[in-house]
């Protein structure tokens, strides 16, 4: 798993680059309503929404707003969201996805396409990439919840794929189809995660030099900053130093 923990760090830089906060809770309101509305408002019955939720209360985002959020898909007068997925290659032919939620198709594809195209990369077709990751659910805890034994006989109990524990946590891994059923079951013997959700996982993750690594890292930022992307996963591994050096 030497590429998981890159893998990681480079999905958490938009947490801790992100200043602006309000962007941050606008992004997650979004998502909160959009799965409010495509489902139950619900959480404990709509397994998207209560994911949403899961991460909107890590980033300490106020209850109030989390229930607006939620209130606001039951009205007719909310804004609809289109769902994207926007796939492509990065410098030094990473493999790139963006999901997006947005109120105009056009202005979300030029914005990204032109990300790409600055970076020296390439917005390809629906497909294009997406066959070198897996679809696969994640549920995260802390490392203090329990042993790594403990959480790997609860997930194997559970039905789930896989379990990575080390320093940063337990995650645990689960088909899109039994994701929801395991993350209920873990839920109930320790609480609940601090992520819960689906994600893009890479098959296997490429390491690239350092000026190709800032590059990448330059349009993983820009992606994230876009106010209709929601979340960005790429398949490469850059150098301790670069990261520290970006601010990973």
């Amino acid at each position: 798993m030497a590429g998981h923990s890159q893998f990681k760090n480079i999905m958490h830089r938009k947490g801790r680059q992100d200043a602006q906060k309000s962007k941050l809770f606008g992004k997650l309101a979004r998502e909160i309503t959009v799965a409010a509305k495509l489902g139950t408002p619900d959480p404990n019955m709509n397994p998207r929404l209560r994911a949403a939720v899961i991460a909107a209360r890590q980033e300490n985002m106020p209850k109030d707003n989390i229930e607006r959020a939620i209130k606001k898909a039951l009205g007719s007068d909310g804004e609809n969201y289109d769902e994207i997925r926007y796939e492509g290659y990065g410098p030094g032919g990473v493999a790139v996805i963006v999901e997006a939620l947005t109120d105009n198709r056009n202005r979300a594809a030029s914005d990204i396409r032109s990300f790409f195209t600055k970076s020296g990369g390439n917005l390809g077709e629906t497909g294009s990439v997406s066959f070198m990751f897996d679809r696969t659910g994640i549920i995260e805890y802390d490392r203090s919840v329990a042993s790594d034994d403990a959480v790997l006989d609860a997930a194997i109990e559970a039905g789930a794929d896989d379990v990575v524990s080390g320093e940063g946590g337990h995650e645990i891994y689960a088909s899109t189809e039994g994701y929801r059923d395991v993350a209920k079951a873990l839920e109930a013997k320790f609480g609940e995660p601090r992520k819960a959700a689906l994600i893009w996982k890479p098959q296997n993750t490429v390491a690239v030099d350092d000026e190709t690594g800032e590059k990448l890292l330059k349009l993983m930022d820009l992606l994230n900053e876009h106010d209709d992307v929601q979340q960005v996963y790429a398949n490469f591994e850059v150098s301790d130093a670069l990261m520290a050096k970006m601010g990973g």
